[in-house]
């Protein structure tokens, strides 16, 4: 039976069989010594001369082949593990070519790799426990935040991604030829939440792809990426949406918190700010933009600096955005129509989500369509989900790819995708 490298300080003393990839090796003449790695940790395997057949096999493996050892754990003060192991039978289970394209030990001397040819090459790039530890962070994260959908008596949904017209607006859209017509990939699964609200469903979240064909060359953009939805009914206000959201982080972070993920501790509540008055920090702080109506990313940066330094907090609300900012559908106040009920979610400097109070009125819809140039018969079956009635409703879309980016301290979104996709990149 294999045992992971992370459960081998239980078996001093004991013979055990390990397997995994060779992460180095050194052959000193009459010993040779062999780290081996798996998902778990690394260990170091000692082959002596003395044992003719393992100590040939050694000689002719090279770095990155997989193999299956079995051996007797025995103490060694003078390793990190504090153990290691003496081989007694070594069994390779597959060869690995000696040129690889990229380094993937963390070796003294080796140099650093363009971005671009990490990719190229990312199941790779992927064998590096940092980058484990980026989908170990994502599985925690939604870990938690799924026991609280869960505890909270929420509904898993399964949009599609071909809609028959665009979801937000059709510059940034993918459109594919679908049989004798054209389809085009879904921006996001916003009608769809809506329309389970309007089919009765009280609390609903997803998870899937979106697709956005931005000409977008940031840190913090990518054609395709994973998103995470909520939509919930019978609700008064978008703080009650704000509410719902923090409280789902929260569940997560503690989760990613338990797992020993993450260190820090998340202050809680996160912090609330109109959008009017963000902006008069910004002017005071001397941060200007040409976005009247929205953030740039050098005031999304100053304003959670801003933030931080009053409260303490890494997460900053921005509420009440001007109808210019926001989708033709989020709801406006009654006592104010020149401002929404929509809101931002940013943390350490990146928005991670976005979200409003939805409106539900036909008739309003209607005209707030209008007013944005569209026509009722381009939104007739959007349009059709709040003919017949539905609730006053709101929700989210969440980035996770951003958060788990802000939370590893990683210089781009696409380093926390498993196959990241932008303008240049399809493959692998």
């Amino acid at each position: 039976m294999r045992t992971k490298i992370s459960a081998v300080s239980k078996s001093l003393g004991q013979t055990v069989t390990l397997a995994g990839f060779v992460h180095s090796l050194r052959n000193q003449g009459k010993i040779a010594f062999l780290r081996l790695r798996d998902d778990s940790g690394s260990l170091q395997v000692v082959i002596l001369s003395s044992n003719v057949e393992a100590f040939s096999i050694v000689k002719s493996l090279s770095v990155e082949s997989v193999v299956e050892i079995t051996g007797l754990v025995k103490a060694a003060p003078q390793v990190p593990e504090k153990l290691e192991l003496e081989a007694q039978a070594i069994t390779v289970l597959s060869v690995a070519d000696s040129s690889l394209p990229i380094p993937v030990s963390a070796e003294k001397g080796a140099v650093d790799v363009d971005v671009a040819k990490r990719f190229d090459w990312r199941w790779l790039d992927l064998r590096k426990s940092d980058s484990h530890r980026i989908f170990r962070v994502w599985t925690a994260l939604e870990q938690g935040m799924r026991a609280y959908f869960a505890e909270h008596d929420f509904v898993q949904i399964y949009a599609p991604s071909l809609m028959s017209a665009a979801s937000e607006s059709g510059a940034e859209v993918f459109e594919v030829k679908y049989f004798e017509t054209k389809a085009y990939l879904a921006q996001s699964p916003q009608f769809y939440k809506q329309m389970a609200i309007a089919s009765g469903f009280e609390k609903v979240f997803l998870v899937g792809p979106v697709f956005r064909a931005e000409l977008s060359f940031t840190t913090r953009h990518m054609t395709e990426f994973t998103g995470w939805d909520f939509e919930i009914a019978y609700i008064n206000s978008h703080h009650e949406i704000m509410d719902t959201l923090e409280a789902s982080l929260k569940a997560g972070f503690t989760e990613l918190k338990k797992q020993e993920l993450i260190q820090e501790s998340i202050s809680f509540p996160f912090a609330r700010l109109t959008f009017t008055d963000a902006k008069i920090q910004l002017q005071k702080s001397g941060i200007t933009s040409d976005k009247p109506h929205d953030f740039s990313p050098d005031e999304e940066r100053e304003i959670c600096r801003l933030v931080k330094e009053d409260s303490g907090s890494d997460f900053v609300f921005i509420y009440d955005y001007p109808p210019e900012g926001r989708a033709f559908y989020h709801m406006r106040h009654t006592d104010n129509p020149a401002l929404t009920r929509g809101f931002d979610l940013l943390y350490k400097g990146v928005e991670i989500t976005t979200g409003a109070q939805r409106e539900h009125r036909y008739d309003v819809l209607v005209k707030q369509a209008k007013e944005r140039g569209l026509t009722a018969e381009s939104l007739s079956d959007y349009l059709n989900f709040f003919k017949y009635g539905c609730p006053p409703h709101g929700g989210v879309g969440i980035g996770p790819g951003r958060i788990v980016a802000q939370i590893l301290g990683l210089s781009s979104v696409k380093e926390s995708a498993f196959l990241p996709r932008d303008v240049k990149r399809l493959r692998p």
